[in-house]
Formats: structure tokens, C-alpha cells, sequence
């Protein structure tokens, strides 16, 4: 009888799940990601199925409704570098800043050009699709601009729609490592650190609300509850009911898209973010129950595992299906549960993009560098 071939999905698992050396893992951390980088992709995936939903259906308020909770995935992106980044640094008695900057260099930039290269060829090629602008220097400026990653700290039009958020990130990779230095943090008691990064957010919500944020800097703070929750962490001593995480990340979700009900208080939905991202990573990092079991899902796990590629490429993979959809249907408003069948079918195309960009490119240059 004919052997039947059957696929090695070693092969697979193998290339998705990260070697952390001695350290054991934190797998909802991983789990994490992969939800962050979902919630992102509901965003783009909503925002450019809305020229074909009907008006007045179930499945447009649904649209709605995820479009604007999606935007919180990247806060908890913030929120777990924070954690990460803070960590790493506070453990160490010194901070050497050459290889420090280096390690953050090659983790970001190697698959970041790559994505970038591709945004710019298909400018070239198709014009009423490019970010760029007219003037031979202007453009020169522009794209020089996007690769220093000045998009989103500064009033500069990102090419990679995502890209934005990199500038935050790096503001951060250079900021924390000055202020351990110069405070000699290392050397304090939990206590006063916890009492120090307590001071800053407050008053920087403050700040923000009294002076307004027009570029949506609050976000920055997002970082300072994932160093929060690293020193509780860190404690082993602060245990949350099971599933108290999860009920935190729903309210959150809930509050979010309400939020836009109360506008007196603008920060507010950044702050039940702040509060409720920390109790969730926090429930799910100190057991393996609760919110951990569903966070340490394997496929959810290697969608985090693979986050940073996914980010980057899966905008440009929807933007040319969305393209290819309107040369067959022209958009116009008249789809209803179409939305929910075409979301699974199109998030599986950009799983398969953004896997063969993170084994090609990040997992090769970028994560087995370290």
C-alpha cells in the first residue's frame, strides 16, 4: 500500500517558537502579542471592508465596534515592552549602551527595511497609491525621514501606515536606560521605584489633560505601566483571582469604545487602559491558570512569536487584496455577513505573508542574533 505523504509540521512549530536560552518563558507573554497584533488587524481589515458594509446591519455596528477597540492592541504592545525593556536593563548593574543599542537596532531594523523597500517600489509603481511627495527633494527628505523612524513622536507622515508606533518605541529605548543611569535606580528599594514611576504617571496624565494631546502622546505612559507591573511582578508576592485579566481586558474593550461618551475627561480611556493592561499581564504572568491557560494557546503564542512581521506586512497584504476585491466587486455599500466570512479568509492570507517575511527575514537577522 502507497505511503501517503503527510506534511512535517515539526518543520513549522520549530520556526515559530523562540528559544529563550536559560530563561524559562513567559508563554502569555507570547499569547499577549499575538492578541495585540489581532486586535491591530481588525483595525486595518475594518477600516477598509467599511466602503462595502451596509449601513443600519448587525454586521456594520459590529465593524464599528472592532475598528475602534482594535486601536488598543497597540497600547499593549506599549505596555509589554515596557516590561521587557525595563527588565532587562534594571537586572543588569550597568548599562553598556553601544551593545545595548546595537541588540535594539537589529531587532528593528532588519525586517523594517525590508517592509519599507516594498512600500517604496510600489509607490514608484503605483502613484495614486503613494505617500510620497511630488518634489525630488521633498521626497528625498521625506523617505529619510521615515527610515531615522521619526513618524509619530514628530508631525511626519509615516509610509508604513504602522510605523508610528516604532517612533514611540524607540523614544523609549533611548529614555529609560538615561533615566536608571542618571537616578542610580538600580540601587533603590522596590518601594521608592514603584513610588517614583507612580509620581510620573500621574502627573503626566495630569499634563495631558490640563494641556491637551493633539499628537496622542499619552500613549508614552502605557510604558510606564508595563515597568509597574515588571516591580510587581518581580515581587512574587501579589496574586490576582483567576480570570480577573481577562474580565480587566474586557472592561477595557467596553470602556474604550464608550469612552467617546464622556469627553470631558479625554485621558480617562488611556488611564483604564494603563490600569487594566497591568492587572491583566499581572494575573497572567504569576500562575498558569486563569487568564494564562487561553493566553498560552500554541497558535496564539506563535502569532506573538511572529508579532513584529506580522505588524509590519500584513497592511500592505490587506490593502492589495481590498485592491484585487475592487477590480472583481466594485465597493460600494451592500455586503452584510460577507464581512464576517471574508475576515477569517483574509486573515489567513496575511498569516501566510508575514510568515514567510519573519523566517526569511526576522528570525534569521533579527531574533537568533541575540
Amino acid at each position: 500500500m502507497k505511503k501517503r505523504y503527510m506534511p512535517n509540521t515539526n518543520w513549522y512549530i520549530n520556526k515559530l517558537e523562540i528559544a529563550h536560552g536559560n530563561h524559562s518563558p513567559l508563554k502569555p507573554m507570547e499569547g499577549l502579542r499575538g492578541l495585540a497584533v489581532f486586535l491591530v488587524f481588525l483595525v486595518h481589515y475594518c477600516s477598509l471592508f467599511e466602503p462595502y458594509i451596509m449601513t443600519d446591519t448587525i454586521s456594520a455596528q459590529f465593524l464599528y465596534i472592532l475598528k475602534n477597540v482594535g486601536n488598543i492592541g497597540v497600547d499593549l504592545f506599549f505596555v509589554l515592552s515596557g516590561f521587557l525593556i525595563y527588565g532587562t536593563l534594571l537586572k543588569k548593574t550597568k548599562t553598556l549602551f553601544i551593545p545595548y543599542f546595537k541588540r535594539r537596532l537589529v531587532r528593528i531594523y532588519p525586517t523594517f527595511l525590508v517592509v519599507f523597500t516594498i512600500y517604496l517600489i510600489l509607490s514608484f509603481l503605483i502613484p495614486a497609491e503613494s505617500k510620497l511627495p511630488d518634489s525630488g527633494l521633498d521626497k528625498f527628505i521625506f523617505i529619510i525621514q521615515n527610515l531615522l523612524l521619526l513618524p509619530g513622536i514628530f508631525e511626519v507622515k509615516a509610509i508604513i501606515t504602522v510605523a508610528w508606533s516604532l517612533s514611540f518605541e524607540v523614544f523609549y529605548y533611548i529614555s529609560i536606560p538615561i533615566v536608571l543611569g542618571l537616578l542610580k535606580m538600580r540601587a533603590w528599594r522596590f518601594q521608592n521605584r514603584v513610588t517614583f514611576w507612580l509620581s510620573v504617571s500621574v502627573v503626566g496624565f495630569l499634563l495631558f489633560e490640563i494641556f491637551g494631546d493633539p499628537a496622542d502622546y499619552t500613549r508614552l505612559l502605557m510604558f510606564i505601566s508595563g515597568i509597574l507591573l515588571y516591580e510587581v511582578y518581580t515581587q512574587k508576592s501579589f496574586k490576582l483571582p483567576n480570570f480577573f485579566g481577562t474580565l480587566s481586558l474586557i472592561f477595557s474593550m467596553l470602556f474604550y469604545h464608550f469612552s467617546s461618551e464622556i469627553p470631558s475627561i479625554p485621558t480617562l480611556s488611556v488611564i483604564i487602559l494603563f490600569v487594566c493592561f497591568f492587572f491583566l499581564c499581572l494575573e497572567a504572568f504569576a500562575s498558569n491558570n486563569g487568564s494564562a491557560l487561553w493566553l498560552s494557546f500554541s497558535p496564539l503564542r506563535w502569532l506573538g512569536n511572529m508579532s513584529y512581521s506580522y505588524y509590519l506586512i500584513h497592511g500592505i497584504t490587506l490593502k492589495a487584496l481590498f485592491l484585487f476585491m475592487t477590480m472583481i466587486i466594485p465597493a460600494a455599500e451592500q455586503f452584510d455577513y460577507q464581512f464576517w466570512l471574508i475576515l477569517p479568509i483574509f486573515f489567513i492570507i496575511t498569516l501566510i505573508s508575514s510568515f514567510i517575511l519573519y523566517i526569511t527575514i526576522e528570525k534569521p537577522l533579527s531574533i537568533d542574533k541575540k
